[in-house]
């Protein structure tokens, strides 16, 4: 395996609900030596607590990192009951490919004690990729603010400044807890929000699709049979895509090649009470409020970049 290599490795947990572009976003972060996965972290969203867990174990395993420990999070939101996304990511939550059966076992502690395992013992900061609801994240930070220091960063996925793709208002990942998301922007740490104004614009074609198959190795195969089935739901003309946005994988595009994009520091708040609005982010690009920022926004992304990147990085599972 090729790896890239950078002259210092970051520290990264990875806390996903795999979902189709959290499982593209594993392969793309275990991929390259530039970044150091502490341990992968999974939350109930795009399917129940029990099949993200599961399919979390089941793209480790097919890449072989048994190394890497895995826990099961929060099972629904703090104060809401839970809602999936099986309409887009189907039955098993990774419907497409044929995958694995998982190789190795979940540690029996929680996604927040594995966190804060890590964090503890961690000689560097260490930074958070959550990539779904951020129920597991609100709790650690409210469980261990002794441990908000080892905390480099945090690079999600969710929100948006524009309009929502769940309700007008809200993106799926911060209307699932909005009261998660209140607690997350409300600590203090940084935070790079990677929402729909930039994930929407990261969208690969058919031609791109077929462009990773033709990369030939097992692990591009099972990308290009995921974006197959993921292409399928964005083809409802009410989106006016032309491919599928990848979502989850701007964190590590971001992460690793932060030129792709454009962003700006804002002030970020979360709408958690509006008759219309529960989930909404709501992104000051224009100063209105006077907030200092507590976030920095992701808006545009050079899309044959990061589809270059993500060609690059399948590159190296040959």
């Amino acid at each position: 395996m090729e790896l890239l290599t950078m002259p210092m490795s970051r520290s990264i947990i990875l806390d996903c609900d795999p979902g189709h572009d959290d499982a593209i976003s594993l392969i793309l972060a275990l991929s390259t030596t530039a970044l150091t996965p502490l341990a992968v972290t999974t939350s109930a969203g795009n399917q129940t607590p029990d099949k993200t867990l599961y399919n979390a174990l089941r793209i480790l395993t097919l890449l072989a990192r048994s190394d890497i420990p895995v826990a099961g999070g929060a099972l629904k939101p703090l104060a809401r009951e839970l809602i999936i996304a099986d309409n887009v990511h189907g039955e098993t939550g990774l419907d497409g490919p044929t995958l694995p059966e998982p190789g190795f076992a979940a540690q029996p502690i929680t996604a927040v004690e594995l966190m804060a395992e890590k964090l503890r013992l961690s000689p560097v900061p260490v930074t958070l990729v959550p990539s779904g609801p951020l129920t597991n994240i609100a709790l650690l930070l409210a469980a261990h603010p002794e441990l908000h220091p080892k905390i480099e960063r945090i690079v999600l996925m969710g929100g948006a400044a524009g309009v929502g793709n769940w309700t007008p208002a809200a993106e799926f990942n911060i209307f699932v807890d909005p009261e998660a998301a209140d607690i997350v922007f409300k600590s203090g740490l940084p935070i790079t929000l990677c929402g729909l104004d930039v994930t929407h614009k990261a969208q690969v074609m058919a031609e791109d699709i077929e462009r990773i198959r033709n990369i030939g190795n097992p692990i591009a195969l099972c990308v290009a049979e995921l974006l197959d089935f993921f292409l399928i739901y964005h083809k409802d003309p009410k989106w006016d895509f032309t491919g599928a946005p990848l979502h989850d994988p701007c964190t590590i595009a971001w992460l690793l090649k932060p030129e792709l994009f454009t962003s700006q520091d804002c002030w970020v708040g979360i709408e958690t009470k509006g008759e219309y609005t529960q989930g909404m982010t709501v992104i000051d690009k224009y100063q209105f409020t006077g907030k200092p920022a507590n976030a920095t926004v992701l808006f545009d992304i050079d899309r044959q970049g990061f589809v270059d990147f993500i060609v690059e990085r399948l590159h190296a599972y040959d």
